[in-house]
């Protein structure tokens, strides 16, 4: 389950790290600095490595720090990060484009004389004129508005394919991944396509000149480069107002200009001209160059994404997830503050490190590994978080899927050629300056059908689904585990190791019209094996019955996850495993891990009788003292009431089996200290939405400060979708809970199996796949 996330600022503030005896500097909040917090350095070779690697020891140990040479606050963690990401009242951005290295008098100099006067842009502004003028510049980003670019993308990635295809060698940053970004935004914005070349050492100037550390001497020439920039965007700014006609963003915010001068003003169009074109260019062309570094120094991985094309849209977010090209973003405080447990001072500078936040393990399973099928890529902070997220990020995506679809159709034997990675130095943006691949040509699939060059697979615009994330698999292994119950093991078809998994996690099995959710159960430490055990369920829905009919060692099939939507907490003192039938595979599992642990803990294991019961011999096995069988056609009967009587102290329970289970440990806990009783449900009645019986309501969303109406017959997880805010979802049944959002006011009408009763009275979360509103309104955190 997951827990209230408006944290940034309730935390009690502290010094968490302190060595006595030792001389240490002190922070402004009067905290000792640690020895690698006061070592710590954006601009050494690690961090410009490898941001996420270098900020390891952060995450690991101390994950709010100060750093003396930055003179900012550095923060870690991904529910810090985004914690601060939502409350923009809070922590300012209006630092975020301000020069991490201040101007010299002579950089300075040369700024005035080109009167650059770049302000407030949406990235650095304060509500409420950061929202107000958000709102008049939304519409061109809509999925809707941004289908009609693609084909204009499909283009220019062809166009410069073609000119390569044929020559066996090329550095795909120089051939296209930076010019083809810069084309799309400038057609975006209604620009025209002269000096392409200018424009790209424009755009290097101001990452340099805003995110960098020049020296002295770079500062002079990086200011002459900005001062170009914002000249020459103030040249093509004023053609374009003359114009009384044209098409593309700029001319649209020309018009709000004329309409609403107080919002869309002269200076902000000049600034968010020069600012676009850096943002809708840079980010994207970084972010697609280290996409291709990650996938092709993944033999493997690029040839799955070739024979398997429809992941694409999940590898281009897990590749933003891993090795996204915004790394960091700036904050200040505006009061003191307490983030993950640290005081932040008043005015105190704040460096959001997001590359690190994406690689906390606390939220992303194997976060180092770069895993095509993973379920909750698109919850990475690469693109930011609230109000301030990308507004341009779909038509990123567009384009980074657009050319992994080219290539891996017209190019899958390409290969990355052994070469030393080089970044431009700085804080917030990566990516390598060259990518130079190999291929030979005659090996290139259009020489022997033509066709290839243009069979093309197109992909819907936005988030990626997580029901479109599914790897083959094969069974390994069929054999009964009880009466009606088959154990049954799938391996991977080319014999690699099966992705990592821990206690609770499940799998969907795709079998033709039949998908079906099953819990692990094997060795969470077999590298080989993933294991289900599948009951034969005589009145279900016929997935059951056809698994028992059909499977059988060597045929394929579908497979979703693992997922983990039942996570065993570790840190308890005893714990008390209930399983009631086919429930015992996820307690199992628990069991297993809890023994290897050497943690105290006792199972209860219920079902009709020895011969229904699966895994017993496996259980008598390993867990013969802390086990306790049930069955009813021995008489033996779980008395619950007695078990749950007394509430133990620094105990949590987890239990899985039939409803009629389930509840009765609901009831039974009432009285326990609240967190202490997790469930996993298998069924979703009462969570489907039926329109005839809906009504509908508003929805005010105060981290995008968007309002949406949801009607009956849709979902608000669907409405949110359709309007840019990406929740993650699995189940959509009500059963998962990995689509809870904050609920800040309104009362819910909730109709997951997720929340308990304490959780739902206390009216502040919901889950968006299922839940709604009671009355005419929502308020939600989002």
């Amino acid at each position: 389950m997951t827990t209230n996330s408006r944290r940034a600022g309730a935390e009690a503030g502290g010094c968490p790290i302190h060595q006595p005896g030792r001389q240490q500097d002190l922070a402004p909040n009067g905290c000792p600095i640690s020895p690698r917090a006061a070592a710590f350095d954006p601009f050494d070779r690690p961090y410009q490595l490898d941001p996420a690697e270098a900020l390891r020891w952060s995450r690991e140990q101390e994950p709010v720090f100060y750093s003396p040479r930055l003179g900012y606050w550095v923060v870690s963690r991904y529910d810090d990060i985004k914690a601060i990401f939502r409350d923009n009242i809070t922590f300012s951005p209006s630092i975020a484009l301000e020069k991490i290295t201040p101007a010299s008098k002579e950089a300075q100099a040369v700024l005035e004389r080109y009167d650059y006067g770049m302000n407030r842009t949406l990235v650095n502004e304060d509500e409420p004129a950061h929202m107000a003028r958000r709102r008049e510049l939304l519409e061109a980003f809509s999925p809707e508005a941004l289908e009609a670019h693609a084909p204009m993308v499909r283009r220019l990635v062809r166009e410069k394919l073609d000119a390569i295809v044929d020559r066996g060698r090329a550095d795909l940053v120089d051939e296209m991944f930076w010019e083809v970004p810069l084309t799309v935004a400038l057609h975006f914005l209604g620009v025209p396509e002269e000096d392409m070349e200018q424009l790209r050492r424009f755009s290097v100037a101001h990452t340099l000149n805003t995110w960098g550390r020049p020296s002295p001497e770079q500062q002079v020439e990086v200011a002459e480069g900005v001062g170009k920039f914002w000249q020459y965007s103030g040249e093509v700014l004023v053609k374009m107002q003359r114009q009384t006609r044209g098409k593309g963003w700029m001319y649209d915010m020309i018009e709000k200009n004329r309409q609403k001068p107080d919002v869309v003003t002269d200076n902000y169009l000049h600034s968010m001209m020069m600012a676009i074109i850096v943002a809708a260019h840079e980010t994207t062309a970084l972010a697609t160059a280290n996409a291709f570094r990650q996938l092709l120094s993944r033999p493997a991985v690029w040839d799955e994404l070739c024979d398997n094309p429809e992941l694409i849209p999940a590898a281009a977010e897990e590749c933003l997830r891993h090795s996204g090209s915004v790394v960091a973003w700036r904050r200040r405080a505006t009061r003191e503050v307490a983030v993950g447990g640290v005081t932040i001072p008043e005015d105190g500078k704040i460096l959001m490190v997001t590359a690190s936040g994406n690689h906390d393990p606390s939220h992303f399973e194997n976060p180092d590994e770069l895993d095509i099928y993973r379920d909750n890529a698109v919850d990475h902070l690469t693109f930011g978080y609230g109000s301030h997220q990308c507004m341009g990020k779909n038509l990123g995506r567009m384009e980074m899927r657009i050319f992994l679809e080219e290539f891996t159709r017209r190019l899958p034997h390409l290969e990355l050629e052994e070469q030393e990675f080089t970044f431009l130095p700085n804080t917030s943006f990566r990516g390598p300056e060259a990518l130079w691949v190999r291929w030979d040509p005659a090996k290139n699939p259009e020489r022997q059908d033509p066709a290839v060059r243009t069979a093309q697979r197109d992909f819907a615009v936005g988030a990626p689904s997580r029901q479109d994330i599914a790897r083959t698999m094969v069974v390994a292994k069929v054999q009964a585990a009880a009466d009606g119950v088959l154990q049954i093991a799938l391996e991977d078809p080319r014999g690699r190791r099966v992705p990592a998994w821990s206690p609770g996690s499940h799998v969907d099995l795709i079998m033709g019209d039949y998908v079906r959710k099953y819990s692990l159960c094997g060795e969470t430490d077999d590298p080989y094996w993933l294991q289900v055990a599948v009951l034969r369920e005589e009145a279900g829905r016929g997935g059951s019955a056809w698994i028992h009919e059909h499977f059988e060692p060597g045929m394929t099939l579908r497979l979703r996850g693992p997922k983990n939507h039942f996570r065993l907490d570790e840190s308890a003192q005893h714990y008390v495993l209930i399983a009631g039938g086919i429930g015992i595979t996820p307690i199992i599992a628990m069991a297993d891990r809890l023994r290897r642990l050497g943690k105290s803990y006792e199972l209860h294991y219920a079902g009709r009788s020895r011969s229904s019961m699966a895994f017993i011999e496996r259980l008598e096995r390993d867990h013969g003292e802390s086990l306790q069988l049930y069955p009813k056609d021995e008489g033996r009967r779980l008395d619950l009431a007695g078990l749950l009587a007394e509430p133990r102290e620094a105990t949590l329970l987890y239990a899985c089996g039939p409803e009629r289970l389930l509840t009765a440990l609901e009831g039974g806990t009432a009285h326990w200290p609240e967190g202490s009783l997790h469930v996993e449900h298998f069924t979703a009645e009462g969570a489907l939405l039926d329109p005839e019986n809906e009504h509908a309501f508003e929805v005010e969303l105060t981290d995008s400060e968007l309002t949406v109406e949801v009607p009956p017959e849709r979902t608000l997880l669907q409405v949110l979708r359709t309007a840019g805010i990406d929740v993650p979802s699995d189940c959509e049944e009500g059963l998962c809970g990995s689509c809870q959002v904050e609920v800040v006011e309104g009362e819910v009408d909730h109709r997951d199996k997720v929340l308990t009763a304490a959780e739902r009275a206390s009216q502040d979360r919901l889950m968006s796949c299922c839940s709604r509103a009671r009355g005419r309104k929502l308020v939600l955190a989002l």
